[in-house]
């Protein structure tokens, strides 16, 4: 088994939302919540009916999720298909909690 090679293209960032940025904008709901470490975007997971965060993978490449749901903080990569360390765990206030 191989390391991540995309661990360069973490950054720091700033959630583009409390919660899923499209599932608030339609009124939908999720499950969990995961953050683009490389450009902040806040998306469902798969659990959730809409499955944000892998959709934005597919249309940016951007490889690195963080779990963004306090205490979780770990790091997947979809490009090699394993966890991974992160530097540090983006602050978070709280997300809008919405689930069924």
């Amino acid at each position: 088994m191989t390391g991540c090679t995309h661990l360069h293209t973490i950054e720091d960032v700033t959630p583009s939302a409390a919660g899923c940025q499209e599932c608030l904008e339609t009124g939908s709901w999720w499950v969990h919540l995961r953050l683009c470490r490389e450009c902040g975007h806040v998306g469902c997971c798969d659990e959730s009916p809409n499955r944000h965060a892998t959709k934005h993978f597919h249309a940016t490449g951007h490889p690195i999720i963080e779990g963004y749901d306090p205490p979780e903080g770990w790091g997947w990569c979809y490009v090699d298909g394993i966890e991974v360390p992160l530097p540090d765990q983006t602050a978070q206030p709280g997300p809008i909690p919405r689930f069924v």
